[in-house]
């Protein structure tokens, strides 16, 4: 994800210094919606469905309801979130927009890999463990 979102930044960068009737500057175009892409296909096959992933696997089953409501208003509030701040960023700064998009990325990442335990062949008591 992180990328595609810093293809599609260089792109709009690029494009602020090249005429818009040649050639480089269609294929920019095409390759800031090349980049938007990839990135929706990446996040739904990693980031998109966590979550859901996250809740199903750590959570004790006495707490899954109150926990899956939680997850749930937590992710639509942050999609809601960045389709809010969407316009108002790229009305500042096509390419500064997916930069800190970019930055985004690369924190969650790095979040992620330092604090989601892998829970791959261990027991909910052995997962359960792992936070206290």
């Amino acid at each position: 994800m992180a990328l595609s979102l810093l293809v599609v930044s260089i792109s709009f960068y690029l494009k602020e210094y090249i005429s818009p009737d040649s050639d480089l500057y269609a294929t920019l175009s095409l390759v800031s919606v090349a980049g938007v892409v990839v990135m929706v296909i990446a996040f739904s096959l990693g980031l998109g469905a966590m979550p859901w992933i996250i809740m199903s696997e750590i959570l004790p089953i006495n707490i899954k309801g109150l926990a899956g409501s939680f997850a749930t208003l937590a992710n639509w509030f942050f999609s809601w979130l960045v389709t809010l701040t969407a316009n108002l960023l790229l009305d500042w700064s096509s390419e500064g927009t997916f930069i800190i998009y970019t930055a985004l990325c690369v924190f969650t990442a790095g979040f992620v890999a330092i604090w989601v335990p892998e829970t791959k062949g261990k027991t909910l008591e052995e997962i359960q463990q792992f936070f206290r």
